[in-house]
């Protein structure tokens, strides 16, 4: 992965590392809300809530567009794919290292006690 690649990983792995922003990307992969009403369905204040929605958007996992004085936003279907196939290609190498592990205590000699 490229210096860039991995920045990108970072931001998308710490917006999806909070409950709250984990709960408004399911919210806004199902349909488009406005950012207020967004914040209604929290026990936090709106600004909290906004900055919740700054993170998502800034690791391109959200996207906002504004309709006279509302802002919107929508989850990028795209961007929740590239989380996947990075948890896959995680997964793969995790994979592997364990299966070489298998391998080494297999060849291992037993112990005679």
């Amino acid at each position: 992965m490229s210096e860039s690649d991995e920045d990108q990983a970072d931001a998308l792995f710490h917006a999806l590392s909070d409950r709250t922003r984990r709960d408004i990307m399911r919210r806004v992969l199902a349909g488009e809300h406005s950012v207020s009403a967004l914040a209604a369905k929290y026990d936090m204040s709106f600004a909290a809530v906004q900055k919740h929605v700054a993170v998502l958007e800034k690791s391109g996992l959200l996207v906002k567009r504004r309709s006279g004085r509302e802002q919107l936003a929508r989850g990028d279907v795209e961007a929740v794919r590239a989380v996947s196939s990075m948890l896959t290609e995680l997964e793969q190498v995790w994979r592997g290292r364990i299966a070489r592990i298998d391998e080494l205590i297999a060849t291992q000699p037993q112990r005679k006690e």
